[in-house]
């Protein structure tokens, strides 16, 4: 059975827009997790907006450690009511997304990860389809933007069950659904 690993990037004060604010902390280190985080991936599993983003910029991107060349074949799975003319080797989930994700966690294979996609990040929280929440926390305060957790966020109790912390001060906090 597959996991979903929900991978996103947030300031302290819970923002996660328009993520330009990382690029100071990102160094050697967080691109080693990164690396080991997407080749664990078989599949990438986004909102539209987060696909919209990457799918304009990263078919063009090439490396030297193989990460473009990953990101721009694998598979990836797109929960989306808008959009219907798919790009970049993805699949659309236009209908039910939670019974869709139900059925490609059942598959055999590596994780499926999701890359920001706030909405849909929350949507898998509310239906406990979510196996583990990476919050990459930046010491950093953008006072506005729209932030990962809302008012409308589903209520949800978590483990911890690791932190990495890099050089630049960014930390991973790992967590996992408490046992229920």
């Amino acid at each position: 059975m597959r996991k979903v690993i929900a991978s996103v990037y947030v300031t302290l004060d819970g923002v996660m827009e328009s993520p330009a604010w990382t690029a100071p902390f990102f160094n050697d280190e967080a691109a080693a997790f990164a690396r080991a985080q997407l080749f664990a991936a078989d599949a990438l599993l986004l909102g539209r907006v987060t696909y919209q983003g990457f799918a304009s910029a990263w078919p063009s991107m090439t490396d030297d450690d193989g990460f473009a060349d990953r990101m721009n074949a694998m598979p990836k799975y797109v929960a989306t009511t808008t959009l219907n003319a798919p790009e970049w080797n993805a699949t659309f989930l236009t209908g039910d997304v939670p019974a869709a994700v139900t059925e490609l966690k059942q598959q055999d294979g590596g994780d499926l990860l999701v890359y920001g996609s706030g909405d849909l990040v929350n949507t898998l929280l509310k239906h406990e389809l979510i196996d583990e929440l990476r919050l990459w926390t930046h010491p950093v305060i953008e006072g506005a933007g729209k932030r990962l957790f809302t008012e409308t966020s589903p209520k949800a109790t978590l483990q911890p069950i690791g932190t990495t912390a890099f050089s630049t001060g960014a930390q991973v906090h790992a967590f996992a659904p408490a046992a229920r």
